[in-house]
């Protein structure tokens, strides 16, 4: 039996001083009344009210009950109200999980337009260069590079594929001289993702050459190679969005840029549970991510790519 429906038919029948009475209003036989208030004195071991055919009182305990039944009903119910009122609300926190680099080129921008159509939602960022787990973080959404589901609960929404760019500092270019073609960058340092291609693809206009890619350095997140590059130690392919500042301020050189090329481009996906299970506010995030990136969510010039939200 429900411990606190037999609570709430307790306060009832107390309120009323009938069982008859309380029966008609909740809906309940007598005998469902009496079964509920006669669980309670067991499980309290003691009498809650003193019953005779013409008349119905609480006892002393039953008086001290009732008043504890009050408080904590009246405050379960301010809670269910609140949740209610939350859920139909855009307010609150967002806790949004993110690889470090679509976290430092476009989710900022993504957030801060959000932010003027809901300014009561405030975010909770997580980044991570290694595999997210939705679930188990406790995220409201995941923008994420895996390839989902993992979970049927789950709903796995393609957003952007994120182009990628050899670049090179001008001091390492002064040392050791600029690429002129995909296979002399076999005679040059290179500087990889611990995850990424093990092999480079370039197209152009006369045919595909492949090179196998062997670094001198690999690390687990892109903005430690493009940390590299920045240090003089190598070549490096990277996204374009975490390196168009570095082109565009003459930090880095992009090199080869005749060519297509494809080392294994990071796609881009909104992860989120079943609409039916969402709160306003995480609901309307969605929609408005995915209505962003239903145009066209980046801009290109000859050398440099950037994300706009």
């Amino acid at each position: 039996m429900n411990k606190l429906e037999a609570i709430r038919v307790f306060m009832r029948v107390a309120e009323l001083s009938s069982f008859s009475l309380a029966g008609k209003q909740l809906n309940k036989s007598p005998a469902a009344i009496t079964r509920n208030v006669a669980m309670l004195e067991a499980q309290l071991n003691m009498r809650l009210m003193n019953r005779s055919t013409r008349s119905l009182s609480l006892t002393e305990a039953g008086k001290v009950y009732l008043d504890g039944c009050r408080a904590v009903t009246r405050a379960l119910d301010e809670v269910e109200s609140g949740l209610v009122r939350t859920a139909h609300d855009h307010c609150g926190v967002l806790r949004i999980a993110s690889p470090a680099v679509f976290a430092t080129t476009g989710l900022a921008s993504l957030l801060a337009s959000y932010r003027t159509i809901a300014p009561r939602v405030d975010f909770e960022v997580t980044t991570s260069d290694g595999p997210i787990d939705v679930i188990e973080g406790g995220f409201d959404v995941c923008f994420s590079t895996d390839r989902y589901p993992i979970s049927s609960s789950l709903v796995c929404r393609p957003l952007i594929t994120i182009k990628e760019i050899l670049v090179a500092a001008p001091a390492y270019l002064a040392r050791r001289g600029e690429p002129t073609s995909p296979f002399s960058l076999q005679q040059h340092d290179l500087l990889t993702e611990r995850d990424g291609a093990r092999s480079w693809e370039f197209a152009d206009g006369t045919g595909v050459q492949k090179i196998t890619v062997s670094s001198i350095l690999s690390a687990t997140s892109s903005a430690a190679v493009r940390s590299a590059a920045l240090a003089n130690m190598g070549i490096a392919l990277l996204p374009i969005p975490l390196v168009a500042d570095d082109i565009a301020k003459a930090r880095l050189v992009p090199l080869l840029d005749r060519y297509q090329i494809n080392g294994g481009p990071q796609h881009i996906a909104l992860v989120y549970y079943e609409r039916r299970c969402l709160t306003a506010k995480v609901s309307s995030f969605i929609d408005f991510v995915l209505d962003r990136f239903s145009k066209p969510p980046i801009q290109e010039s000859a050398a440099t790519l950037r994300v706009v939200a």
